[in-house]
């Protein structure tokens, strides 16, 4: 047996469905994933709260065709609903960085996933430069703030030093400067 058989294959199962989550996407959403987390991470030390990025399961129906997904970026305040690779509790935040094979799931079906499994904020990050942050109201998404990343000085909707702070954690703060940073430089 090579190497490659005994890596853990990127999938998720959602309703019984495997989906397939290779190949890697593209190197500016590992960038901005880093960067969120990096940001997060900090803002997190010292707390009892993880947040995990591009490699941890949530169980969102754990008794119910073990179904899985693998949030982008999740932070996880509850350490009793930890096991292994998977967590089976309800995160306090989730990301998740477009990318062409996945952007209508993670507007569709994981959105939904995430709503009902009460999520209180859900951000759908594009590499390319937007930033759309939902807020659990009445067991319903609300799309909360819309961003689209303009970092040239000259232009008048010019917005890099706009600040964005989590909800349940106001104290982590970033600005779109901040969650795009190297992926625009050539």
């Amino acid at each position: 047996m090579g190497l490659a058989e005994f890596e853990r294959k990127r999938d998720e199962k959602i309703n019984g469905v495997f989906y397939d989550m290779s190949p890697s996407p593209g190197y500016s959403h590992f960038i901005v994933d880093g960067n969120i987390y990096a940001i997060i991470r900090n803002g997190l030390k010292g707390s009892i709260c993880l947040v995990s990025m591009e490699n941890f399961d949530f169980q969102y129906h754990p008794n119910v065709n073990d179904d899985y997904v693998c949030p982008d970026i999740m932070i996880i305040c509850d350490r009793k609903h930890l096991k292994g690779g998977a967590y089976s509790g309800v995160p306090k935040f989730i990301a998740e960085t477009l990318s062409h094979s996945t952007a209508k799931r993670d507007r569709t079906e994981k959105k939904d996933i995430y709503e009902q499994a009460g999520v209180e904020e859900y951000w759908i990050v594009s590499p390319q430069g937007s930033v759309e942050i939902y807020y659990l109201k009445d067991g319903r998404y609300v799309l909360e703030q819309n961003h689209m990343f303009q970092n040239d000085e000259e232009d008048d909707d010019y917005n890099a030093d706009v600040e964005i702070s989590l909800k349940a954690f106001p104290h982590i703060k970033m600005t779109l400067g901040e969650i795009f940073e190297g992926v625009f430089e050539k």
